[in-house]
Formats: structure tokens, sequence, C-alpha cells
């Protein structure tokens, strides 16, 4: 294969005549992970760009590999991240059906006029034949491939066949000759050699078409004028530039956009542990911020701009700046973008977005059962207020919180005792602490604050030493929101009971 670039010249022709189409078919043979999802979601920012249609399409003809709720899964998906659909299987269109499997017929007329038109044949090869001649080639360290032997059945044979009532597939004739070029709009002209491809199947025995005729004559009928597809597709370009041609069509601007890698530089799979959207959404992930992660694996702004909201790439989002070098998927990165979004939230709005996170069952990451529900709103909004620019996840909100709502928490004695401090001073630190706390009139972080500075140089200890030793008494934790205002909200009869509780522990 070889390849020349001239993509930009390409797409302006294509685009300036006609209206994008672009859709997004998977296959229901499993559970998409969260990478899977950047290639739809470019051809849907292409689509809102450039004022197109977003088309879903379920490819669905490998009906003994379907996997139960996958459809269903995909839609979901699609909702959550915010990527409307203009045609597909829910919503209907003037196109559809939208499920292949309703398609069988067109189908089997496309195919059958490719074999009248001497284009393909009817191959009657069974799975051990065609088993045997693959383990043949292996063994005699040739590619396996179909050796076209029904390609060269005489007519009289082929009747014997059809009069013994033997099964078929059909399959494309591709020349035997010459070469095929596959226009791409990435990676320009990639010239492959013929001889180098078999003829593949394009109808089943059962009457369905497996993808290589399927999707062609589905985006054919459809409309779709780019097809935006992972790279692992450019070995199979070229027969479907060959069929193109056999039935006269014109074929759409050909996008094979690079894979998205994990940090090991491996293509991101879901054999490997690759994420779900809908694990995201269980562990808290603003859809805005998947939304705009994925669309930087692969393409770019600029060499600096990351952040971006849905608006924005729709009106920055141009296919010239999606690259061919492949993204990297770093879950570090997507963490640190989901805080940023997190942070761009109004008070009013993450308490909305947190709540069901912090309600849900102990068993799904909420709050301990034993703490009543539903919260109180007022004062979960002031103990997440402190919180705020911590989070980094809503789903995380439960533990670090956790404190705030629990009548009896739990800690071991070592995190009592501060450095260089032992059982006895952290006892005397705590009960001076007590004593002082016991008299204030007013209960504020500033009065707090003042009042326990005056304590440490009274005791002659560190800061650090004696708000330690009060952090965690009061929270169980050795990292919190900031003591004072910590204390404020925990309010003065917590805090003081657990105080109490710490004395008595280190006594």
């Amino acid at each position: 294969m070889t390849q020349t670039d001239n993509r930009t010249e390409g797409h302006l022709q294509a685009t300036s005549t006609n209206t994008p189409r672009l859709r997004f078919a998977p296959s229901p043979t499993g559970f998409l992970h969260i990478g899977a999802f950047r290639t739809a979601l470019f051809s849907w920012l292409y689509a809102r760009h450039s004022g197109g249609k977003f088309i879903l399409r379920i490819e669905d003809t490998d009906l003994a590999r379907t996997v139960e709720g996958a459809v269903e899964d995909f839609v979901n998906g699609l909702e959550w991240l915010g990527m409307d659909v203009d045609e597909g299987p829910v919503i209907g269109g003037p196109y559809g059906p939208y499920y292949q499997v309703q398609r069988k017929a067109l189908y089997q007329q496309y195919a059958n006029q490719l074999v009248e038109a001497g284009r393909a044949y009817h191959c009657y090869c069974t799975p051990e034949r065609l088993d045997e001649m693959r383990k043949e080639q292996i063994a005699n360290k040739l590619p396996p491939r179909y050796d076209r032997r029904c390609r060269y059945l005489t007519p009289e044979e082929r009747a014997a066949h059809e009069d013994a009532g033997e099964s078929w597939t059909v399959r494309f004739a591709m020349p035997l000759e010459g070469e095929t070029v596959v226009h791409d709009m990435l990676h320009g002209d990639m010239v492959f050699k013929n001889t180098d491809l078999d003829d593949t199947v394009i109808l089943k025995t059962n009457g369905l078409a497996p993808y290589h005729l399927a999707h062609l004559v589905d985006d054919h009928l459809m409309g779709i004028t780019h097809v935006l597809r992972g790279e692992e597709w450019i070995s199979s370009a070229p027969r479907h530039v060959q069929l193109y041609q056999a039935l006269g069509w014109e074929p759409p601007l050909f996008y094979h956009v690079p894979n998205v890698l994990g940090k090991d530089k491996k293509k991101l799979s879901k054999r490997r542990n690759a994420p779900s959207w809908s694990d995201y959404k269980k562990e808290g992930y603003l859809p805005e911020a998947v939304f705009n992660f994925l669309a930087m694996l692969g393409w770019a702004y600029d060499d600096q701009t990351e952040l971006f909201t849905k608006e924005e790439l729709i009106k920055a989002f141009t296919l010239e700046k999606v690259g061919i070098s492949s993204g990297i998927y770093d879950p570090d990165k997507l963490l640190w973008m989901n805080g940023v979004y997190i942070r761009k939230l109004t008070l009013a709005q993450l308490v909305e977005r947190t709540l069901p996170f912090m309600e849900r069952p102990e068993a799904e990451g909420g709050l301990p059962d034993s703490v009543q529900r539903p919260l109180d709103r007022d004062y979960t909004t002031r103990v997440l207020a402190l919180e705020h620019e911590r989070l980094k996840t809503l789903g995380e909100a439960s533990y670090v919180v956790s404190f705030f709502y629990e009548k009896e928490i739990d800690y071991g004695l070592d995190i009592l005792i501060q450095k260089k401090m032992d059982a006895a001073s952290t006892h005397d630190a705590l009960v001076k602490t007590r004593e002082l706390l016991a008299g204030l009139e007013t209960w504020e972080h500033s009065v707090l604050e003042a009042r326990l500075r005056e304590l440490v140089t009274t005791l002659g200890i560190k800061n650090g030493q004696l708000f330690g030793t009060i952090r965690s008494a009061v929270s169980g934790r050795t990292a919190t929101p900031p003591l004072f205002e910590m204390m404020e909200v925990l309010g003065r009869d917590v805090c003081m009971q657990r105080i109490d509780k710490a004395i008595a522990k280190v006594a």
C-alpha cells in the first residue's frame, strides 16, 4: 500500500455541494467502552458544526453474537454524553428502518444484482472445506484467503450444486489485476494491489449481509456523505471502493481516524478493562467533562487549549484538525478535567447533582445506610461548600463527607498522636481544648481559629500538632476541609462529643 496526502483540497471540493450526513453504526455484539464513543463524537460534532444530520444505525446482522441490552446501552450512552440523534431506531426517520436485520431484502437485492452483472458469484464451499483450505495455506506459509474455487465453476458444475440443494454464500469477485485507490481525507490516496485482496463474502447463507456489503448499501441509501471509522478498517477499504464501483455508486468521504490508545500505547479495549460510559456515570464523572475529554483524543484546536464547552466545540470543530496520530487515553487527565468542571458548577448545581450519589445505598457507593434519607438540603449545602474545591468526582463525596453525617466515627489512636507528642501530651492538649471550647459563646470559624491559635501558644506546641489532633478527633481523618470551617458546620454538640471520646481514647 502506498499513499499521498491531498486531504484539504478533496474535503473542500466534496463538502461544498453536499449537506453533511454522518452516522454512528455500532454492532450490538457487546457494550462499547468509552473510547469507542470518541469516533461517534467526531461525527456528531461535525454534523452540528456544518448544519448536517447525525444518524444512529444498528448493525445487528451478526445474530449469533448479539448481546441483550447493547442497543439500549448505545442509546443511553449517547443521551448521557449529550449527543442528540436526528434519525435512528428510537425516533425513526425518512431512511429507515435503522436496524440492519430489517433491511435483509435490500442486501439480497443488491447481492443478486452483482451476481447477475458478473461481479459476484455463489460459493458452495462448506465451512469444513474452508477450514481445511486455511490450515493447508498456513502450513505452506501462505496468507489464509479464499482460493476462488467457486469463482471458476462451469455453468454445469454450478447447476449441479443448485440441483443438489446445497447452501451457498455470495462472494464479491475482486479484480485479479491492477490497483485500487482509496481516497482518505486524513491519509491521502492509499494504493492497494488487487492481487493482495481475496473475494470476500457479501451475503451469508441466512440471507443477511456481513459488514462489507450491508454498511455500504445502507450508507448509500441513507445518503451518508462522511464515513468516520477506526483506522483498523483501512485494510478493508479497497474492497468497499470496488463494491461502490461495481454498483455504480459514488462513495462517501472516508476518514479513517486514529485509534485510542491507553497510556501503555496499546489499543484501548474492553478486554483490557477500558471503562464504559456507564462506569463513569456511576463514579460521578460529569458528562460534559467526559465529552470535552473525548473530543481531545485525536483532535486539537491548537497546541494549548484543552477546555471547551459543548457550544465552543461545535463552533471550533473541523475534520481537518483530526490528526493521524493515535489519541492517548489518560484517566488521570480525565480525573483532573472532571475536577475542573466540578469547580465550575455553582454550589446549588453541585448539591443538586451530588445528592443522588450520597443518597444511594451504601453498597452502591452512597453514605452509610445508618444515615437517614433524604438528607437535609441546607446542611448538605454547607457541607459541600467546604468540599467544592477538592472534589474530583461526585461519587467520592459520599466518603469524603461521611463524617459530617455519621453518629459514630471510628479511627486508630495513631492519627490522634502527632509527631513529637505522646499519649500524655495529646490527652492534655485535648482536655485544654475542650475547656476552651466549652466556654465559647459564639461557634463561628473565625472565633474558633483565633482562640485555638492562642491555645497553641499557651501549650507551647506547634499549630500542626494541636490542629492535627483536633482534626482527627472531630472527623476521624487526617485530611479534611479547613479545620475551623469544618468545626463550625459540624456544630458545637458534635465536636464536643467527639473530643470527649478522643480524650477517653488517649487516657
